[in-house]
């Protein structure tokens, strides 16, 4: 997007997520190249030269914040439909094994796609997986994001932890801790881009305590500080997890984290669903943000996160659409819906607003990635990255809080999709790559993973 282009949208309900919750019921944005100029109530002022968009019938909003992903796993779709978590990955680990290069770029851009149509803006990946000879993997994933257009945050994964050490992953997809430490640094310097437009930014993410060992946790902690990135692991997602943790490490998950200095306002946990109040308090003292992952964890039937609790002490919380092998749809707009219905089921019905999960949607990731300055709200000065929801089907009909018809309703089109300045998604269509193209590559990646795992 050219720096003197400008966009304006008006005529829509407007929701910034700004610190004051402010919101227009017909308001409009003007948007000067990748950054936004000016928001408010009514019609936008005279703007020669404007590239117009109509947004009557819509709700604008931030872009969505996706904080927990596995791109990968889009081409692993709907197998061991009905597994606890550990069963799940003993039946995937040999099917992801035969990944590659290409296979993982397919399968980024079909997911990345997925949630481009879905309101994300921004997204993270976790992946962890790089079995032999497979090429470079990172790379491939970082490329489906440029081509589809989405703000990215890839983690540089790692798993040192075989089967034949006491690990559930099989031995062919682990790596040696020197050469994770060597590729997790030169991740970072090839990739990782710190500046306040940044498209794209580098963590390191060992995978969980189960698939790594204690040095590669301690090291990449190290590793991370000294080049000013990001930290990212599964914690405290089963029970099974738990007792893995006890027996080995003689203390709860979340014990075990702090202790190799993996809390801080640096460092995001995915799941952190079974923890004390304890553990709550350390995260809060820390400043150690939560990825909540509400549909992958009912899928798996892993439990519920106690949201409420952790929003209640200040720890940080975005949500996170989690692998799409774990969450078929790979839609980010469901989860602020079922984040607010999870935590009413244990909580009680003022547990959690709509408002609070648009906000754990938008700053709350934000926050989590170490962004809120950048994006997450809709105010001047931040980064053009931004949904407009079209609610005038009848399925919207007679709800009167556009909001409330966002997370409650039924999953809007989007208007549009703007990240950084740029179209992405117009009247419900990723502009960016042929989706049914794309729908045909993952179809054959697919089929030709799991035959060669056979």
């Amino acid at each position: 997007m050219a720096a003197d282009t400008i966009q304006v949208i008006e005529g829509c309900a407007v929701a910034t997520v700004d610190a004051a919750g402010t919101e227009h019921r017909d308001g409009h944005v003007i948007l000067h190249g990748n950054r936004i100029h000016a928001v408010g109530a009514g019609p936008a002022p005279e703007t020669p030269g404007a590239t117009r968009i109509d947004g009557r019938g819509c709700l604008l909003t931030p872009g969505l914040v996706n904080t927990h992903h596995h791109l990968y796993q889009w081409i692993t779709r709907g197998l061991a439909p009905d597994a606890t978590l550990f069963e799940w990955l003993t039946t995937l680990y040999p099917i992801w094994a035969g990944i590659d290069e290409d296979a993982t770029r397919v399968a980024a851009t079909g997911a990345l796609a997925a949630l481009a149509r879905t309101g994300c803006t921004t997204t993270t990946d976790h992946h962890y997986v790089f079995p032999r000879h497979a090429g470079d993997l990172l790379a491939a994933e970082i490329d489906a994001a440029r081509t589809v257009g989405l703000r990215f945050h890839p983690t540089r994964g790692s798993m040192d932890l075989g089967r034949s050490a006491g690990g559930l992953p099989p031995d062919a997809v682990v790596e040696s801790l020197d050469d994770i430490l060597k590729a997790s640094a030169d991740a970072v310097s090839r990739w990782h881009d710190p500046s306040f437009d940044s498209m794209l930014r580098i963590a390191l993410a060992p995978c969980s305590p189960f698939s790594v060992t204690t040095d590669l946790l301690r090291e990449s902690a190290v590793l991370a500080r000294e080049l000013g990135v990001r930290l990212h692991t599964h914690v405290a997602e089963t029970r099974d997890e738990e007792r893995y943790c006890r027996e080995t490490h003689g203390c709860t998950p979340a014990e075990y984290m702090e202790r190799l200095d993996w809390v801080g306002p640096d460092v995001w946990w995915a799941h952190a669903i079974h923890l004390d109040d304890t553990a709550i308090t350390t995260m809060a003292r820390t400043g150690t943000g939560a990825a909540h992952c509400p549909t992958s964890n009912a899928r798996i039937g892993t439990g519920i996160a106690r949201i409420p609790a952790l929003l209640a002490a200040g720890v940080p919380v975005g949500l996170g659409v989690d692998g799409a092998a774990s969450n078929e749809s790979g839609s980010l707009i469901e989860e602020p819906r079922n984040a607010l219905f999870f935590a009413r089921q244990t909580a009680g019905p003022q547990s959690m607003t709509t408002r609070t999960a648009l906000e754990l949607a938008t700053m709350g990731g934000a926050r989590i990635l170490g962004r809120a300055d950048e994006i997450g709200s809709l105010e001047p000065g931040k980064l053009a990255d931004l949904a407009l929801w079209n609610l005038t089907g009848p399925a919207y009909a007679g709800i009167d809080d556009p909001v409330t018809a966002l997370i409650l309703g039924a999953a809007p089109p989007l208007a549009a999709l703007i990240v950084n300045g740029r179209m992405v998604v117009r009247d419900g269509e990723v502009r960016t790559v042929d989706e049914a193209e794309v729908g045909r590559r993952v179809a054959r990646a697919q089929a030709r993973l799991v035959a060669a795992a056979r």
